[in-house]
């Protein structure tokens, strides 16, 4: 089942409202998916500096641990939410820092990367985890959203969307791939490794390899329609843009509407109802094998 939701501005306007608008809209969703949730936000980034987003157990020390690194000489600007908290450190020394966070502190996860994006993603209710990590607080220029209802696997924070596999770039999907295992296999020649076992974060290790080949999203999502096989719909984030897809036969609902202002994106039309002049807007159901893409 699952539910999804996305929000693009077209309007500087309303980037400080990015936040709750998203929430409100993962809200909606919370029974398509009460078993876990997560989001991802395109706000302010700062040319040279890249933030890493962190998950640790319940009752991490991320001061200890930002501690640690200042004295490894990886010093790092630290903002703590929840269980995961946001590291923003000079881009020449962010690969140092993930080395160093494997090997020092194996139990903490980076579950994104990139100069504008940070992410959150947590077992609950999507109502209750967009208010631990303060979404509604968040200001940006695009976000993405995810609730899941785990029907063919445990409910554990692995299963939890968005996947990330790449600097600012993520993907939360709805439906099932029957071949990911084959696809797996091949990125991991190529040089990618998986931290589950999720389909979806092989959708996300695919685009991002396509898009390393230096297809932009818009092609690299049209490459996965012949590549990947099975059901599904897309939605992608990157550090200016913001793509859908769904697969040929299109068997999971989606719907969307664009203004002058925004392109929102939802599983049901009611996560898109509460959205500012929506009564006015272009609303539509996405074609199969379409790729839709905008940027700014």
């Amino acid at each position: 089942m699952c539910g999804i939701v996305g929000l693009f501005l077209k309007s500087p306007g309303l980037e400080p409202q990015l936040g709750a608008l998203t929430a409100k809209m993962l809200g909606t969703m919370c029974d398509r998916g009460p078993d876990s949730a997560g989001f991802a936000v395109y706000g302010a980034g700062r040319e040279g500096t890249i933030k890493l987003t962190l998950r640790g157990p319940a009752g991490t020390d991320f001061e200890a641990l930002a501690a640690a690194m200042r004295v490894a000489e990886l010093p790092a600007l630290l903002t703590v939410r929840d269980t995961h908290a946001v590291l923003a450190l000079p881009r020449e020394t962010a690969d140092a820092a993930s080395r160093w966070l494997a090997a020092n502190a194996p139990a903490v996860a980076i579950v994104g990367r990139g100069e504008r994006m940070i992410m959150f993603k947590e077992v609950g209710m999507p109502d209750r985890v967009a208010s631990r990590f303060g979404l509604a607080e968040m200001a940006g220029t695009h976000a993405i959203g995810h609730t899941r209802m785990a029907t063919e696997s445990a409910v554990t924070i692995d299963g939890a969307h968005p996947y990330s596999t790449g600097d600012d770039q993520c993907l939360v999907h709805n439906g099932s791939l029957s071949n990911h295992n084959n696809v797996r296999r091949t990125l991991r020649r190529e040089g990618f490794s998986f931290a589950t076992e999720n389909d979806t974060e092989v959708a996300a290790g695919y685009l991002t390899w396509r898009m390393r080949q230096g297809l932009p999203l818009g092609e690299a999502l049209q490459a996965s329609l012949t590549d990947l096989d099975g059901f599904y719909t897309f939605v992608v984030g990157t550090e200016n843009g913001f793509g859908v897809l769904r697969d040929g036969i299109a068997c999971k609902p989606a719907v969307m509407a664009e203004t002058d202002d925004y392109v929102a994106f939802g599983s049901e039309y009611r996560a898109l109802a509460d959205l500012p002049h929506i009564e006015g807007a272009r609303v539509w159901e996405p074609e199969p094998a379409t790729v839709y893409f905008w940027e700014r």
